[in-house]
């Protein structure tokens, strides 16, 4: 067995305070993941994987998209992609962590500045790091913090073009970016706004579009959808401009460098965004039982977000995690989020709302939480 006793001590510290982690079997009613529509297993995505291989689209793509790996069902995705959210164009990515570090690291340049979001996605964190152009974060949801760091980098001499990233709707706090706020920041001062729709595609917007779906077709203006969450199947799709794309495919190593995604995942990404626009309901349904889960858990702690992560916050890492277990144990899939996924002291559980439990396991989830919590 290898011995690297410095990893020891470093697994070692995180669990005395609290913050080892392994992995573990799914088990439980699901209030912990991202499927909000219930597709993940919805035969009729299981349908249209059977009828993609029925008609002869390959399960791996063989190589990066430069090279023999672009096929046609990407294209026909980013077409049908861009046509949906009112885009010039988008492009294809294996993940939603693949596509914000791409665009982090690629499209800010040398001089210029990008503003984030305090509590934006490690994703964008990952691009950040590899970014040529200086950064910054601003407070939480605050539209004048982000305009007050680009004002105070013109007064420094800044002379390039800020990038300003945020997430429309926040994963661990269930609440929304001030999007039209930020839009005409990034109009007033020739920049660029960068919005992670992660956990708002599918779920906002007219036909699922997202919480930008109004801003969208500007020209200063870059959106990420990814397909692993309310969409049930993988991958991310960055829609702009069309000299976006192209500057992500000729210079973006994250996407020159990486093997293409599969073409059987291009396929079911489009046939999920099919039926999302087609199948109003499902979305409405979310809607009426986010709202109907608010009214259950709220009054035992949880925030009112208006959507479908209702974040329960204790603070000490040790008893949220006792917690989740406890209610583990009852036969409920809630996991505590502690730092460095959330700022030190707000330790959580995180209730995810979605179409996979009913109405019935809400209530029992409630019962539960008021001897726990």
């Amino acid at each position: 067995m290898l011995a690297l006793p410095e990893l020891e001590r470093n697994l070692e510290a995180l669990a005395r305070i609290d913050r080892h982690r392994s992995l573990r079997p799914r088990t439980g009613l699901d209030f912990a993941s991202n499927d909000y529509l219930g597709l993940a297993a919805d035969a009729a995505l299981r349908d249209a994987a059977a009828a993609a291989l029925a008609r002869g689209v390959a399960i791996g793509s063989g190589g990066s998209r430069l090279l023999r790996g672009n096929h046609e069902e990407h294209e026909a995705l980013e077409a049908d992609a861009a046509t949906w959210l009112g885009a010039e164009s988008a492009l294809f990515f294996s993940s939603g962590y693949a596509a914000n570090a791409a665009l982090l690291s690629t499209l800010p340049q040398t001089g210029d500045l990008i503003v984030h979001d305090a509590l934006i996605h490690a994703s964008v964190h990952e691009g950040l790091r590899l970014a040529r152009a200086a950064s910054v974060a601003a407070a939480h949801n605050d539209a004048d913090a982000v305009e007050n760091a680009i004002a105070a980098w013109r007064r420094g001499g800044g002379i390039g073009r800020p990038w300003i990233a945020v997430e429309s709707l926040y994963s661990m706090d269930g609440d929304r970016a001030p999007l039209e706020a930020l839009s005409a920041i990034a109009a007033r001062h020739d920049g660029i706004l960068i919005v992670d729709e992660a956990h708002a595609t599918g779920v906002f917007g007219n036909e699922g579009r997202g919480l930008a779906a109004s801003l969208q077709g500007r020209a200063d203006l870059i959106t990420v959808h990814t397909g692993g969450k309310a969409l049930g199947v993988e991958g991310a799709l960055v829609c702009g401009p069309a000299i976006v794309r192209d500057f992500l495919v000729n210079r973006g190593r994250a996407f020159i460098f990486s093997t293409a995604p599969s073409p059987l995942m291009a396929a079911l990404l489009r046939s999920a965004i099919a039926l999302v626009r087609s199948e109003p309901a499902r979305q409405q349904s979310l809607q009426a039982h986010a709202a109907y889960a608010e009214a259950k858990l709220v009054p035992l702690g949880a925030t009112a977000t208006g959507s479908q992560i209702l974040p329960l916050v204790l603070g000490d890492d040790g008893p949220t995690m006792a917690a989740a277990a406890r209610l583990q144990q009852a036969g409920f899939d809630v996991r505590g989020i502690r730092p460095p996924t959330v700022p030190s002291g707000s330790s959580r559980l995180r209730l995810s709302i979605t179409l996979n439990v009913d109405e019935a396991a809400v209530d029992a989830l409630a019962d539960c939480l008021r001897t726990i919590v």
